[in-house]
C-alpha cells in the first residue's frame, strides 16, 4: 500500500507538469494530439469528440506526456504547435516547470498554514563563545550564512551538511526584530579524526543507513557510499545509530586502522583498514530552531515562497556536489527509487506517529519532488523542456526559423539518451532493492 502511495504521488507532480504544457497549449490554440500518464502501452483511453484529444493512461505509472499537432516538424498548419507564434511556443514549453513550481508554493501554503513554520531562529548562544562576542543573540533569525541565502532551519542544516565552514572566518546576516544585523567572527576549532561520513538509523532493519560522504574521505576512498548499512565495526555490530555513536565514544579515533563491515543491495562486503583522516573542524557555539512555530497569513504566503526557492537552491547544490564529487550518479534515484523513498517515508511516520502526518509528510517530499522536476526539466539539454527553450531562444534572436529537422533530430536523439539515462538509474534502483 505505502508503495503505491509513491506511484501516485510522483504520478501527480508529473501530471501537473504535463497539465501546465496542455492548458498554456489550449489557451494558445495549439491542438493537443495526447495527454497522456505514464509510458508505453494505453492501458485505458478516451477521446474527446469535441477537441480530438486522445487522453490515455499508460502501463509504467512513471513519466507522462502532451503531445501537440506537428509538435517538432510537418506542416505549419493551423493549430499547429511549430505554426504557433515563437512567444505562445515558449509559454507553452515553459508552462510545466513553471506549475511544478506552483505546486511547491500551493503544497507549502497548506502545510505551512497546518504545521507552522521553521526559521533558523537561534535557540541558544555559549556564554563567552566568538559568536556572542560577535553580537549573535538568541531569537535572531540567520537569513545568510557565509554568504548563501537561508531560507529555513532545513537550508541552514543542508549547507552546513554539504559545506564545511571556514576555519578562519564565518559571517552570517540575521533578521532581529525586523532589522538586519551582520556578523561576522573567528570561530574555534577542533582538530580530530575522522572517517567522513554522516549517518542516520535504518528504518529497514538493523544497522545505520550513511546519509553522506565526504570527497576525499577514507570511507569515500575505500568505495563506500550514501545509502550503504553499516552492520559492524571492528568486527562489533551495529544495530542502530546509538550504537554506533556509543561504540566511537568509547572507542574514539585515533588515527589506527578502522575495518568497516557494511551491505549493499544485499550483499555484505568489509572495508579493511580504514585511515581515519585528521581534520581541523569549525565548532559551532550556538544551536538553532528545528522545530515547526506558528505564524500569521502574511509570514505563510513569505516561507511559502521560502519554500520553493528553498527546493530549488537544494537542487542546484545537490547537481554542484556530483561536479565537486560530493555526490555521485550513485546516488540519484529513479521513479523506482523514488517511489521506494516516499513509501519508506510514510510507513515510517504513519507506524511511529499517525496517519495525518504521514500524510504531511507525503506531501512535504511531494515539494522536492515537484521541485526537482521544475529545474531538471529547465536545464538546457535536447528533450528537456529547458532544451527546446534555448532553441526558441535562438530562433528568436536569428529571428527566423531554424532548421526544423535538424531540431526534431536534436530532441529525438535527445529523447533517447535521457532514456537510456532513466534505464541505467531505474536498473540502479531495483538492485538496491536486493
Amino acid at each position: 500500500m505505502k508503495y503505491i502511495l509513491g506511484i501516485i504521488v510522483l504520478g501527480l507532480v508529473v501530471l501537473f507538469h504535463e497539465f501546465g504544457h496542455f492548458l498554456l497549449a489550449r489557451l494558445n490554440h495549439i491542438v493537443v494530439e495526447e495527454f497522456a500518464i505514464g509510458m508505453g502501452p494505453k492501458l485505458l483511453s478516451h477521446k474527446s469528440k469535441k477537441s480530438g484529444t486522445v487522453y490515455a493512461i499508460k502501463l509504467l505509472p512513471f513519466g507522462g506526456s502532451c503531445a501537440m499537432l506537428n509538435e517538432d516538424e510537418g506542416e505549419t498548419i493551423e493549430g499547429s504547435f511549430i505554426g504557433a507564434a515563437l512567444w505562445r511556443r515558449m509559454l507553452v514549453v515553459a508552462a510545466g516547470p513553471v506549475f511544478n513550481f506552483i505546486l511547491v508554493f500551493a503544497i507549502s501554503l497548506f502545510v505551512i498554514g497546518i504545521t507552522g513554520v521553521d526559521p533558523a531562529r537561534v535557540m541558544e548562544v555559549t556564554k563567552g563563545s566568538p559568536e556572542e562576542t560577535a553580537g549573535l543573540q538568541v531569537g535572531d533569525i540567520i537569513t545568510s550564512y557565509d554568504g548563501r541565502s537561508i531560507a529555513n532551519s532545513r537550508e541552514l542544516y543542508f549547507d552546513n551538511l554539504i559545506k564545511e565552514s571556514s576555519i578562519h572566518r564565518v559571517t552570517m546576516t540575521v533578521d532581529r526584530d525586523g532589522e538586519s544585523v551582520k556578523i561576522a567572527y573567528k570561530p574555534e576549532t577542533i582538530t580530530k579524526y575522522m572517517l567522513g561520513f554522516n549517518y542516520d538509523t535504518n528504518t529497514d532493519g538493523d544497522g545505520v543507513l550513511i546519509t553522506m560522504v565526504s570527497k576525499g574521505s577514507a570511507m569515500r576512498k575505500a568505495g563506500l557510499r550514501m545509502g550503504d548499512i553499516i552492520t559492524a565495526v571492528n568486527g562489533v555490530q551495529m544495530k542502530d545509530q546509538e550504537a554506533l555513536y556509543s561504540y566511537f565514544q568509547k572507542h574514539p579515533l585515533d588515527g589506527t586502522a578502522v575495518d568497516i563491515t557494511y551491505e549493499r543491495s544485499g550483499h555484505r562486503k568489509t572495508a579493511k583498514g580504514l585511515i581515519p583522516d585528521k581534520v581541523t573542524k569549525p565548532v559551532s557555539n550556538f544551536s538553532y530552531n528545528a522545530a515547526r512555530e506558528k505564524t500569521g497569513f502574511l509570514g505563510t504566503l513569505k516561507y511559502s515562497a521560502g519554500e520553493v526557492l528553498f527546493w530549488l537552491r537544494v537542487t542546484v547544490k545537490t547537481i554542484g556536489g556530483m561536479f565537486s564529487g560530493t555526490f555521485s550518479i550513485n546516488d540519484m534515484s529513479g521513479p523506482v527509487g523514488i517511489v521506494k523513498t516516499v513509501g519508506d517515508a510514510y510507513g515510517t511516520v504513519a507506524a511511529q506517529v499517525d496517519v495525518f502526518s504521514a500524510i504531511l509528510t507525503l506531501l512535504g517530499i511531494m515539494t522536492m519532488i515537484s521541485a526537482n522536476l521544475g529545474f531538471m526539466n529547465l536545464i538546457p539539454l535536447p528533450a528537456l523542456d529547458g532544451g527546446r527553450l534555448l532553441l526558441m531562444i535562438i530562433e528568436a534572436i536569428r529571428r527566423k526559423p531554424g532548421n526544423r529537422e535538424l531540431e526534431a533530430n536534436i530532441n529525438f536523439y535527445g529523447l533517447m539518451l535521457l532514456l537510456a539515462f532513466m534505464v541505467y538509474v531505474t536498473v540502479h534502483d531495483v538492485l538496491r532493492l536486493f
